[in-house]
């Protein structure tokens, strides 16, 4: 099949053609498609098709979030954004692929970002996938909606197939584009891997829960949020309508068209400052009965996790540090138990060069994305090292749901009975370690440090 037309970069797809535009040396990037579409309070309709040629040369808008209003001064912002230019919008479910030169049949890595679902987006500094897409592997990440107007849950929205989690729908919609579409930029739809950091861990680790979601990947990497963890675990859907009812109520709405009728930058800006006083409702993943059907513990003690490979870990500086470690290790028993697929477990402790804050919560990224050159940090040559290392490791798990695929590093087992030591990521080699919990007991990082 050809993909691309008169040695340029449009693609032919299922939805129709789609122009891109020269990546790194050797990528094609497209940014900014869109792959659904979404009423407020609804769920996301998938794009099956578009006329003319759809133009994918710049990266689409964020979901409204905190940032689109209040000026950042954050720990975060300064990691990661600082110079950076976005847009935000209430319409802002968009894909961005990046394609290796030559791919045919590639495996996929399909990341979901975090930000305590009220915030961020799919294309900030350290989301730069160049590193993979040297190893052969295609890349895509996906804006879904946050906060308010992703995993909201009013009572005045509650439809015969909606409640709440729009943003996990949003998630599943982008996956089966992908799924639908990916062929056609040379992936292989039968080798997605799915990735997620905090909350989008959390998202992931729902995912890899839910019946909605089998046969859309094939392998999933958690990154401090995967795991049986108490942190964020969804909630019963009736639990949650009182806040949201009376949150609804202070904006003087009392029915699903006031909902809608509300300038949706007054609804985040609203729900934004009800947060910062903490009088607002949590965003998070509710049990709806048919995406999430019940708890985490309930569905994974039935047999009801996807069974396919996973990596899951967390830093040394963590949030609730000991909690992450202990969830990856009821997970990894239960998954042996039901003789699924190996959990392989990892431990990132490098002290990162440029302050002291140590292996702080998701500094695991510039490594895993091997962005470095993207930080204002000093990095050191180890630091290339150990991140060649890691890119390496999570691309072979790309390719075959093993990261000893290639067989060119030190192995990295699984979590097993009697096996309990993790691929540690330290300050000045890598390799298979017991992790002492003892040390892990007082987290680093306040839970409001999510809020990124």
């Amino acid at each position: 099949m050809k993909r691309y037309i008169d040695n340029g970069y449009i693609a032919q797809t299922a939805c129709g053609l789609v122009q891109g535009r020269a990546g790194a040396p050797g990528i094609t990037e497209f940014r900014g498609i869109r792959y659904a579409t979404a009423e407020r309070f609804a769920r996301p309709e998938l794009v099956t098709h578009w006329d003319g040629i759809y133009n994918a040369t710049e990266f689409g808008s964020a979901c409204l979030q905190p940032r689109t209003f209040f000026p950042e001064n954050s720990f975060y912002a300064h990691e990661f954004r600082e110079g950076s230019v976005f847009t935000y919008s209430e319409d802002c479910l968009f894909l961005n692929i990046w394609v290796p030169d030559g791919a045919e049949c590639a495996p996929v890595l399909f990341y979901i970002h975090g930000g305590a679902f009220t915030s961020g987006c799919g294309h900030e500094k350290h989301f730069d996938p160049a590193a993979w897409c040297r190893k052969g592997v295609i890349a895509v990440t996906c804006n879904y909606r946050l906060g308010v107007l992703g995993f909201s849950n009013f009572e005045q929205a509650r439809t015969a197939d909606t409640c709440g989690n729009y943003g996990l729908f949003d998630q599943i919609a982008a996956l089966t584009w992908v799924k639908d579409n990916i062929a056609n930029f040379g992936g292989d739809p039968n080798r997605v891997t799915i990735m997620g950091q905090s909350a989008g861990a959390m998202s992931v680790q729902q995912l890899s829960l839910s019946p909605l979601a089998c046969d859309l990947f094939a392998g999933a990497v958690m990154l401090s949020g995967g795991g049986l963890t108490p942190a964020f675990a969804p909630v019963p859907a009736q639990d949650t309508f009182a806040e949201w009812n009376a949150f609804a109520a202070s904006l003087g709405a009392t029915s699903l068209e006031d909902l809608r009728a509300i300038p949706a930058e007054e609804l985040v800006k609203a729900y934004t400052q009800a947060s910062q006083e903490k009088r607002a409702p949590q965003s998070r993943p509710i049990i709806d009965g048919e995406l999430v059907t019940t708890s985490n513990q309930e569905t994974a003690h039935a047999d009801g996790a996807h069974p396919i490979p996973y990596i899951i870990g967390s830093t040394s500086e963590d949030m609730v540090r000991a909690n992450l470690q202990k969830a990856v290790d009821e997970w990894a028993a239960i998954q042996h138990e039901q003789s699924m697929p190996p959990v392989y477990g990892y431990f990132f402790s490098r002290q990162l060069p440029g302050d002291d804050n140590g292996a702080w919560h998701s500094s695991d990224l510039w490594y895993f994305f091997g962005s470095l050159h993207n930080s204002w940090r000093p990095m050191e040559a180890w630091d290339d090292t150990l991140s060649e290392a890691m890119v390496t490791y999570l691309t072979d798990f790309a390719w075959s749901g093993d990261p000893n695929h290639s067989g060119t590093q030190k192995p990295w087992l699984p979590l097993t009975p009697g096996q309990n030591q993790r691929m540690h990521f330290g300050n000045s080699s890598y390799g298979m370690e017991t992790v002492d919990m003892s040390k892990l007991e007082i987290a680093q990082a306040a839970v409001s440090d999510f809020l990124f």
